[in-house]
């Protein structure tokens, strides 16, 4: 691959690294490497471990990160489907990690899709407080949602919208906000050769111009004493430390803080941005001649807890006149509680707050953060989706099953991994079983993967067609 680099690229590199440039591009020849996390949400590290049919190395900068080779497949196998990891390179793995999340709080990945930083950070939540995973190209925020849907991730907000539009509605609003930046993608060279095709010294600048307006919308979403966690895939300085000293010498308010380095992440570099900033050093790049993965860039900055605060524009909604219910609402809400009291007897997660249910047209979700006003954003998914009411009748959605345990569930139709019929039902094909009539989880080797409904000595199929194996 070293002689499709471009060479303006090359050239550049040469420059900065001076005697680690042949090392750094002989990486190029090597082997890419290939990562998953485990999902705490739906399963324990030590756990996995136990039942993983791969052979992992661990990650060192990531609890739940693990490495793997060819020829494993993991995104081919049920137990993806059943959203117990996410196909994540190791070092992309590094930047949800630093934003330190704790359950309970508002955070906002700025930049979500595909999804494996969103997923990432709403295992640190465990369920509690509300992320907001926003991605400004549709076809990119369905994805984005898909992913959080199989991860069993239940107080996620979907957005499809331009980070000036979130910060009109959300000031100092959010505890954390994760910004991996849209960047020229340096850093995935060797993972994704087609970045090469697509790479310029133009879009270098481009993506740099960008940058510095989607961290001034962060900052102003970013509560007093919040923290930001800045990331590309990029070597270039123009996007790494030159976009940050640029953003600190707007925000005196923020200060860049130290990260946990390992000692295979090295240290930003003052020199390479100009006016120079010694607080670079406490930012981190990942080299692909130092470790095992692909290029990244990372910066953890805080705020000051003295910057002014003003009232979350999100909680508008409380001053203005209520709205009307939507059509249908109650009828909802009532084949809702049949099919749930019917169908999952033993619910733990506690679905009684009734201001959390929202209806759209005869879709009904739960919400994590009912009293916020989403009215005029695009929104993809807000919260749970629980399911479609048609006439009083409840059909239950793909994410309830995917986000609840099948000890609490009335039925449940248990295949392993290797099992032929597991095979049929992720093609889509009804099942011979034979089982009490209804709404029935289905599982592999214990973990929810999807619905069928008994009838009649039949397992009737209700796995997506969308995500039905070839």
């Amino acid at each position: 691959m070293t002689k499709n680099l471009p060479t303006p690229f090359t050239e550049r590199m040469q420059t900065l690294l001076g005697q680690d440039y042949e090392a750094f591009v002989s990486s190029y020849d090597q082997p890419v490497t290939h990562g998953l996390r485990v999902n705490p949400l739906k399963v324990g590290r030590d756990d996995f471990l136990k039942i993983s049919p791969f052979a992992l190395e661990a990650v060192p900068w990531c609890e739940n990160g693990f490495r793997y080779k060819e020829p494993d497949r993991p995104g081919k196998h049920p137990f993806h489907s059943a959203g117990m990891y996410y196909l994540q390179e190791p070092s992309a793995m590094s930047a949800a990690e630093a934003l330190g999340a704790q359950p309970g709080e508002r955070i906002l990945d700025l930049c979500a899709a595909p999804g494996g930083k969103s997923t990432q950070l709403a295992a640190f939540l465990r369920g509690q407080g509300m992320l907001v995973a926003n991605e400004i190209h549709p076809v990119r925020a369905k994805a984005l949602s898909e992913n959080l849907e199989r991860c069993g991730v239940t107080n996620a907000v979907v957005t499809n919208e331009t980070p000036e539009r979130l910060r009109e509605r959300f000031p100092q609003f959010f505890d954390r906000i994760l910004v991996d930046a849209p960047c020229s993608g340096e850093g995935m060279f060797r993972k994704l050769p087609e970045a090469i095709e697509d790479w310029s010294p133009a879009k270098v600048t481009e993506c740099h111009v960008m940058q510095g307006d989607i961290l001034e919308a962060a900052a102003a979403m970013l509560k007093p004493g919040g923290t930001l966690v800045y990331s590309t895939c990029t070597f270039a300085p123009l996007e790494n430390e030159q976009s940050l000293v640029n953003f600190l010498g707007n925000h005196p308010e923020f200060e860049i803080v130290s990260l946990p380095l390992t000692d295979c992440f090295s240290t930003g570099q003052p020199e390479w941005a100009s006016p120079q900033n010694e607080q670079l050093t406490q930012t981190a790049r990942l080299w692909p001649h130092r470790l095992q993965g692909e290029g990244h860039y990372l910066a953890k900055l805080q705020k000051s807890e003295t910057t002014e605060v003003h009232e979350p524009a999100g909680k508008r909604k409380e001053k203005r006149a209520a709205k009307s219910a939507p059509a249908g609402r109650k009828e909802a809400l009532a084949a809702w509680r049949t099919f749930a009291d019917e169908a999952f007897p033993a619910l733990t997660k506690p679905f009684d707050d009734e201001s959390a249910f929202l209806l759209f047209g005869e879709q009904l979700y739960y919400s994590p953060a009912p009293e916020l006003d989403w009215d005029k954003l695009k929104v993809a998914r807000v919260g749970l989706h629980l399911g479609t009411v048609k006439k009083n009748r409840f059909e239950p959605a793909h994410a309830l099953a995917l986000a609840l345990s099948p000890a609490e569930a009335a039925r449940v139709a248990s295949y392993g991994a290797d099992d032929p019929e597991m095979l049929r039902y992720l093609k889509g094909e009804a099942l011979t079983r034979d089982g009490e009539s209804g709404w029935t989880l289905v599982t592999v080797d214990g973990f929810s993967i999807g619905w069928g409904k008994q009838s009649e000595g039949q397992l009737k199929n209700h796995y997506p067609k969308g995500l039905r194996w070839l």
